[in-house]
This record gives C-alpha cells, structure tokens and sequence, in this order.
C-alpha cells in the first residue's frame, strides 16, 4: 500500500461569497419610483371623494362671494355679474354683522369652557369608582352622544316650555321660587343660555371618553412620587397629569371651538326655522342672508368670512401642537 493510499485527503473549503450590501446601499431609483406611487395610488380614491364632496361646494362658495347672485340670477333671467370685494365690503361694513360675530364667539367660548371644565370633572371621577359603574357610565354617555340632535333639541325644547316644561316644575318647588309660564326665550341670553346647555350636553360624552383614554397613561409612579413629596391633589393633577394630558386637551379645545362656532341646527330647530335677530350665530346668520332674504351671494360672503375665522383657530391649533413636539 502506498502513502498515496494511506493519507486522508484534505477538504479544500469552498470560496467564502461577499456579503450583500446594506439594504441603505442598494439603488434607490426603484425604491423611490415604487415607495412614492404606492402611497398615492391608495390615497387617490380618498383624494378624489373629498375634491367632488368638498372641493367643489368650496369653489362654489368662493365663486358665489365676488358676484352678485340672486333670485333672478337663480332662476336664469339674469347673469351673474361680477363684483369683486362689493360683498365683502358691504358684510364688513355692516354693524349687526359684528354684533352676530361677537355673539358667536362669546356663545362659542362659553360652551368650550363648560364642555372642558365638567368633561374633565366626569373623566377625572370615572377613574375613583368601580368597574361595574364605569361602564354603566361609559353606556349613558356614549348613548348620550349618539343621539341625533334634532330629537336632543326636541327634548330640550320640551325641558324648558314655558307651561309644560319639567325644569321650570323642579326649579318652583325650591323655595320662594315661583317659574312656572317663565319662557326661557323671551329674551336673548336666556334662550342662547338654554341652547348652550344643550350643546354642551351634546359634546361632553365625547370629551370624557377621550380625556378618560388619556388618564390611562398617566404614569402612577408620578403621582405616588409627587403625594410622597407632599402634594396635594390640586398639586398632582397642575404639575403631573395636566402636562401628561396636554396634547389632548388642546386636541378637544380646538375642535370644540369649529364645532360650537359652527352651530347651526339647535339654534335653528330650537327657534323653529325663524331664529330672532337676539339668537342669530354666524352659520344662522348666512342662512338667513342666502335663503330667507335670497342674496346668495352675500350669504356666501359671510359663510367664507367664517371658514377664514375658523382657520385661524386651526393655525393656533398646529401652532400649539408644534410647540409641544418640539418640547417632547
């Protein structure tokens, strides 16, 4: 037998194969053609929904605020003339424009104010009772907030009658108080006062879900801590869960503020479709200017003037959320 034969043959091992590149190295052409088209081809059918259900009413109303339309412009015996900044000028000039505009935002900033202070109050209670209370709680509200307003206002509308109504009935068994026929509409404040409440009623099952979601995540070390160093519960809730909840609650302000300054039904219904010039809001206001007095295009001029004024709240809103990202 050879040596040939004898040693074991040694294994030549196979030719190691270069890494594949990072994937932050690989051609970015066909990940930019790709990653770019998909997010729009799947946003498109939602894009276009909302360019034909909004997009064009908007144009419209822009298109409607620089010409004079009216009825003989509706009904095609005259063409619609354009006339630049004349709408504008003659809403802006108008006092009892502003008295409406003012009456708005009072009515509006009272509603948010009552809708944040007792949805907070009811969120923050929610969290000290039992289980099976919260979600006989959580039932009512969300019933509550599933209402459709026009039977909500229905019944508000019954709450306060002046002969039959149940609230006026409570308030004259307390003593020396005699309400029963007192109509809670014949002056301005009052009846706007009764329409707030029931805004406010409408909003608050929503603030409470939310405000309740965002205590969940509030840290209980935080507030252990800070009642271990002395605080007192004033103290835990300004400095630990106020900060913690912030985003949200400037979330629901600024909402609040779009929707209680565009009030139209409960102002409407509540008056039974003829609001008196004490109950005029801003949308009540151009309603009544386009189809009550039939100058549609004065009407338009009020309603883009309040989708102006909106959009300022929506730039304080980005604003506010800015500054706190760039705080966290």
């Amino acid at each position: 037998m050879s040596a040939a034969d004898t040693t074991t043959p040694v294994k030549v091992p196979p030719p190691r194969q270069a890494p594949p590149p990072p994937a932050d190295e690989l051609p970015r052409a066909s990940l930019a053609s790709g990653g770019t088209a998909v997010p729009w081809l799947l946003l498109a059918p939602c894009l276009l929904i909302l360019a034909l259900v909004m997009g064009y009413p908007l144009a419209r109303l822009v298109t409607l605020s620089f010409q004079r339309f009216g009825q003989s412009q509706l009904w095609g015996f005259q063409p619609a003339e354009p006339v630049g900044f004349d709408n504008f000028a003659k809403v802006l000039g108008d006092g009892e424009f502003w008295t409406v505009v003012v009456r708005t935002i009072v009515f509006a900033a009272g509603a948010v104010v009552f809708t944040m202070v007792i949805g907070m109050a009811i969120a923050l209670l929610l969290q000290r009772v039992s289980g099976w209370l919260k979600v006989l709680i959580n039932i009512v509200l969300v019933a509550g907030w599933g209402m459709p307003v026009i039977v909500a206002t229905t019944v508000f509308k019954w709450l306060f009658d002046s002969d039959y109504g149940v609230f006026n009935a409570l308030l004259s068994k307390l003593p020396g108080v005699e309400m029963i026929g007192h109509n809670w509409f014949a002056s301005g404040p009052e009846g706007l006062a009764v329409i707030m409440l029931l805004v406010v009623w409408g909003a608050v099952p929503f603030v409470v879900i939310t405000l309740s979601a965002g205590l969940t995540q509030v840290p209980k070390e935080l507030e252990e801590a800070a009642c271990l160093d002395g605080a007192s519960s004033w103290g835990v809730f300004r400095y630990v869960t106020l900060p913690v909840l912030k985003p949200i609650i400037v979330m629901l302000t600024t909402l609040s503020v779009i929707w209680d300054m565009g009030v139209f039904p409960q102002v409407f219904v509540m008056r039974n479709g003829h609001p008196e010039p004490e109950f005029q809001v801003l949308n009540t206001y151009s309603y009544d200017r386009a189809f009550v007095v039939n100058d549609y295009a004065q009407g338009s001029a009020i309603a883009l003037v309040t989708v102006l004024l909106l959009l300022g709240v929506v730039a304080v809103y980005m604003r506010q959320m800015l500054k706190i990202g760039e705080v966290e």
